[in-house]
């Protein structure tokens, strides 16, 4: 099955989501975005699956959103609107997956393809894997669901360092702050993930969905969206987006003004 660069295989009892754009570093669209919850869904009504692999097609993983759509919505004074949440859905149906879901990664995880592989359950890495939460770099302000998720990983002051600085993670930092669960040589990733993958399906289903929901009954906190609305409109009306996105497109450094 294949849905907008988003392609489906079937290994056993194991769903494989491929995100398939190579050629740009598997970075994910909006229509790639809008189209994830309907990939998903019949994959989660499916009793024959018990796990779900997310990975990406080539040497990255996903080097984020494509940044040609960040500032083609309709709204003028918030031109992100429309990828907000189309980005926003994609990552809760991830998080709302019943079975348990492992994000194996490679090369290239940095924005969305971090958010991505926060609303998995798991990340399994080799050591070419390479991590970046890069608003910063941009001028997008990060939604509180996105931070909450990197949050529940790394800690707040992980959380702070990776959104005020825009850095990247090899693989070892990933580990050492929690962002990857497991770590395995780059010739080994594949067989160690259908071991395991092997052994979610031979547990109980039943404990597994408990625990997700459970976790995420746990875990869970209050809608800060009304707190961070009026944040998206000021990206634009104070010029900080127009200004990440001109100076990423002329390869230069942005030249951000904003001092509150």
């Amino acid at each position: 099955m294949t849905a907008d660069h988003l392609t489906v295989s079937r290994e056993g009892s194991v769903a494989v989501l491929t995100i398939d754009r190579p050629e740009k570093r598997n970075a994910m669209t909006a229509g790639m975005w809008a189209a994830l919850p309907g990939v998903l869904a019949p994959l989660a009504d499916d009793p024959e699956v018990r796990a779900l692999v997310v990975t990406g097609a080539g040497p990255s993983f996903c080097a984020g959103a494509d940044i040609s759509d960040l500032l083609g919505g309709e709204d003028p004074a918030d031109p992100m609107a429309d990828v907000r949440r189309h980005n926003l859905a994609a990552q809760a149906a991830l998080r709302a997956f019943p079975k348990p879901s492992i994000a194996v990664i490679r090369g290239h995880c940095i924005g969305g393809g971090v958010e991505i592989a926060a609303s998995c359950d798991l990340r399994f890495a080799d050591p070419t894997s390479v991590f970046g939460v890069t608003p910063a770099k941009v001028g997008i302000v990060y939604p509180p669901s996105s931070t909450k998720a990197l949050l529940d990983l790394v800690g707040p002051a992980t959380t702070k360092y990776l959104l005020f600085s825009g850095e990247l993670l090899d693989a070892a930092a990933a580990l050492r702050t929690g962002l990857v669960d497991r770590l395995v040589d780059a010739a080994d990733l594949d067989a160690e993930v259908q071991r395991f993958t092997d052994v979610l399906a031979a547990r109980s289903g039943l404990t597994q969905r408990a625990t997700k929901e459970v976790v995420a009954a746990l875990t869970g906190g209050d809608d800060a969206e009304a707190v961070v609305a009026p944040w998206y409109r000021r990206t634009i009306a104070d010029g900080e987006l127009p200004e990440g996105v001109a100076a990423f497109a002329e390869r230069r450094p942005p030249r951000f003004g904003w001092t509150g």
